[in-house]
């Protein structure tokens, strides 16, 4: 039932063992270095902060589905602002621009088969095809469905009923998987939400505010053994650190 699903308290209780709060660390390939080290004394690699509007991914319809999406994933309420507001979709945007959205790295050859649900997905769709492909597919869905309109255009009951029916995958989108849309959908929300606010998400840090996370602090040690006492310091992120 997509209320039990999208409850904030049960979304939070299942995101925060499988996000990485600090950032979000894409695809990278291996190297060899031979004869001297690759790199200076005192260098960092720092992540390039998300800055300015504009989209290096997404169409602005795209755009607007997206935000449509991850608003329904994370309703706006007393604890934080919609996943639109939070940022997400531009954390969504810039991942899909870079190694994350071309697999870089991965193995994506063939053969393709259906694999056991450890395995993960294994398919020759990037995950920036898959967001491209599921959303026009998406979007031609309920144009057939609701007189023409968009994804975004609909009543917030109507959504949740897609988003229920793209979770256990019995959503047609011709041809295309609506629950592996939903899984990297789903995941990327989470990360979009808890992750670094240097690349583009978790503005003002509110995901860490909301359950007192301390951010990128150098040293909370005190604090580690006061259990069920609130933190009382603000989160710091990695961009003020440098």
């Amino acid at each position: 039932m997509i209320g039990r699903r999208f409850n904030r308290r049960m979304f939070l209780a299942s995101s925060t063992s499988s996000v990485a709060l600090l950032g979000f660390v894409t695809h990278s390939e291996a190297a060899t270095y031979k004869g001297a080290l690759p790199w200076m004394p005192d260098q960092d690699h720092a992540p390039r902060p998300v800055t300015g509007d504009d989209w290096t991914y997404f169409t602005p319809a795209e755009v607007e589905t997206v935000e449509a999406l991850v608003d329904r994933l994370i309703p706006a309420d007393e604890l934080s602002p919609g996943g639109k507001d939070v940022g997400i979709v531009v954390y969504i945007d810039r991942q899909l621009s870079g190694p994350f959205g071309r697999d870089q790295g991965l193995y994506m050859a063939p053969p393709f088969v259906e694999g056991l649900p450890g395995q993960g997905l294994q398919s020759p769709v990037t995950p920036a095809q898959r967001y491209r492909r599921s959303i026009a597919a998406l979007n031609a869905y309920c144009a057939s469905a609701y007189f023409g309109k968009s994804f975004a255009q609909i009543p917030n009951p109507e959504q949740d009923k897609i988003l229920t029916n793209m979770e256990s995958g019995t959503l047609r989108l011709k041809g295309l998987s609506s629950k592996a849309f939903f899984q990297i959908l789903l995941q990327n929300t989470k990360e979009g939400f808890f992750a670094d606010p240097v690349y583009g998400g978790n503005r003002e840090m509110v995901g860490w505010k909301m359950i007192g996370f301390p951010g990128a602090r150098y040293d909370y040690r005190d604090w580690v053994e006061r259990h069920n006492e609130p933190y009382p310091y603000p989160p710091i992120g990695i961009e003020i650190h440098n």
